[in-house]
């Protein structure tokens, strides 16, 4: 049988079999007794009741024993002994490439850890290819076992090409015929450039315009509270950036739904203990608060699920009941899919999770099949996830480097201050240092690396157009020795390196373009770890357990060469809409200013 979001029937096609089943005139499927029922509609948590399933659709929700079994057809019964039956899932704010899987790769963390819908902004992989890197990730979304739907890239490039070489260029008009083709383009993606639109730049507001002629949601991205209002005021309705209480109470007030982002502890991505004050401690309602996980490395993925964010946010105070509805009925209303999914009741398609009383889900049903039994998955969900979709050719040739090209700066004659970026955890915000070095007769840049803490950083342009390589210097990082490189460059996902020196940065880049694409650790004139990312030069084209695995080898090799930022925040130090100072292939950035700084000034 097929394993997607289309193997449940439309509610409008089987409306009289759920009566008919509701009523008793016919057989449920599957009936699911003696469960604790999580209720998101009243957070409440009800005993012993049992819920009635036809085509993939609840059809009744009853006291636990209500059911007897007749001769009108064969009903499947499972006893949950006891566990909390609760909605599966809903993310409302993820990148599936920031997994280095695809789509249909993705399905099996997200299953195990009770996800069955998620809304993905896949404007890496439209930084890379254009729109036609789009359809090849909806193609393949449509295949995986989970049900995904879009939030269609809103700025890609994130900046103009002054600041940055991208591969894509997301057009308003492209932007239009990707809602006007795709059914699953249900909103506009996360709007990075909040500045330009906060100083009304024509195209950032062409491209709302073109969600907010179709009544689609709009989604952001804003840092700084002074540009709250801005935001509002140009359509934006929603953002996962709320990075503490102040702005995340401020985007309450003015109107918008805030996603708190729950990562792990040790990345930027874990602002949740901090934004949630503004429910727990300045009492704001939760009714237009949801969590999602924005990033997942593979390993994370499986570590570091929703139901993990969902407890992160009964850890920071609130009670199960609220936190499961904050995962699971909140995403649904925001995108208006609260017929369909978020809830126990009639209609709603069967997509359940059986939980313990730690909230940590056993077992899944999407669309009413048993995909996830134990904590582990099923031979049906397997069979599915072994049938994936197969990206087309061009897919893989997306890294296009210049030959020859020197990494690492020519030392001055003379002293110079440089304008450095000091990274510091937990990393999103980078800072913009100057530090005066001396590099009269006699200097040499290993003394003055150490003497500084720093090493280089260099970004290489990749999608074969300009050629660009620029060199800086990164202070804090903490790599000791060797070199790091990632092709996964946020956003316009250029080649971005860090070293020590210039053999082994060229090492590193050596090693992605012979993987295609991918990230590694070089260390000692050898290539310690690494992971091979050819789709795009973001994604893995293997199983979820397998990149999860390397995932694990690389993060661990990461550490053990001294770097303080992890990986994927490593992988920001391009993205030039966050402050204070950012490298492009274009040279170093200044943000919020957007202007192109040098790399050494006279002293």
């Amino acid at each position: 049988m097929a394993l997607n979001r289309f193997s449940v029937p439309p509610l409008h096609e089987v409306t009289r079999t759920l009566a008919a089943v509701a009523m008793g005139r016919e057989a449920p499927d599957l009936v699911i007794t003696g469960a604790r029922l999580l209720s998101t509609y009243t957070e409440r948590i009800h005993a012993e009741r049992e819920v009635w399933i036809k085509s993939g659709r609840i059809a009744a929700v009853q006291p636990a024993g209500t059911f007897r079994p007749g001769a009108r057809g064969r009903t499947r019964v499972h006893d949950a002994r006891g566990g909390i039956l609760a909605p599966g899932l809903v993310d409302p704010h993820i990148h599936i490439e920031s997994s280095m899987m695809t789509a249909c790769a993705y399905a099996e963390g997200a299953l195990l850890n009770g996800t069955t819908t998620i809304f993905c902004d896949s404007h890496e992989i439209g930084n890379v290819c254009d729109a036609a890197g789009i359809a090849w990730m909806l193609e393949d979304a449509r295949q995986a076992p989970l049900s995904i739907f879009l939030t269609v890239p809103s700025t890609v490039p994130a900046t103009s090409a002054r600041f940055e070489t991208a591969g894509g260029d997301l057009t308003p008009r492209k932007i239009g015929r990707l809602f006007d083709r795709w059914p699953e383009a249900v909103a506009l993606g996360e709007k990075m450039d909040f500045v330009q639109v906060a100083l009304g730049d024509a195209r950032s507001h062409a491209v709302l315009a073109e969600a907010l002629r179709r009544g689609r949601p709009v989604s952001g991205h804003i840092y700084g509270r002074e540009f709250v209002a801005a935001g509002a005021a140009s359509g934006i309705t929603d953002t996962h950036e709320s990075i503490d209480r102040e702005i995340a109470h401020d985007f309450l007030e003015n109107g918008m739904w805030i996603f708190l982002r729950g990562g792990p502890p040790t990345t930027p991505w874990h602002s949740l203990p901090q934004a949630i004050k503004a429910v727990t401690e300045l009492g704001a309602s939760p009714k237009r608060v949801c969590v999602c996980t924005d990033d997942r490395d593979a390993d994370d993925l499986f570590l570091f699920g929703l139901d993990w964010v969902v407890r992160e946010a009964v850890r920071h105070g609130l009670k199960p009941e609220t936190a499961w509805s904050l995962g699971s009925l909140h995403p649904a209303t925001r995108y208006a899919q609260d017929g369909e999914i978020g809830g126990v009741a009639p209609a709603r398609r069967a997509d359940l999770v059986l939980l313990n009383d730690q909230l940590e889900p056993q077992n899944t049903w999407y669309g009413g099949a048993l995909v996830v039994e134990n904590r582990k998955i099923t031979p049906l969900l397997d069979r599915a996830l072994s049938r994936r979709y197969r990206y087309p050719r061009q897919a893989y040739q997306t890294i296009k480097v210049a030959p020859r090209l020197r990494l690492t700066p020519a030392l001055p004659a003379g002293p110079v201050t440089a304008h450095v970026i000091r990274t510091a955890l937990p990393g999103i915000i980078l800072f913009h240092d100057r530090v005066t070095l001396g590099t009269g007769a006699g200097a040499a840049w290993p003394e003055l690396l150490e003497r500084h803490g720093l090493c280089f950083v260099t970004v290489v342009e990749r999608h074969g157009r300009s050629g660009a390589v620029a060199h800086g210097l990164l202070k804090d990082f903490g790599l000791r020795e060797g070199a790091v490189g990632s092709s996964v460059g946020h956003d316009a996902h250029n080649i971005i390196l860090a070293g020590t020196n210039e053999a082994e940065m060229q090492l590193a880049l050596r090693t992605i373009r012979a993987m295609r694409g991918g990230v590694c650790v070089v260390r000692g004139g050898r290539v310690v770890a690494k992971v091979a990312l050819p789709i795009a030069g973001l994604l893995s084209d293997r199983r979820a357990t397998v990149v999860a695995e390397a995932s694990t080898d690389l993060k661990r090799a990461w550490s053990e060469a001294g770097c303080t930022l992890p990986y994927m925040g490593f992988n920001l130090i391009p993205l030039s809409v966050i402050p204070e100072i950012r490298i492009t292939d274009r040279g170093l950035v200044t943000v919020p200013e957007m202007q192109i700084v040098p790399l050494f000034e006279p002293a």
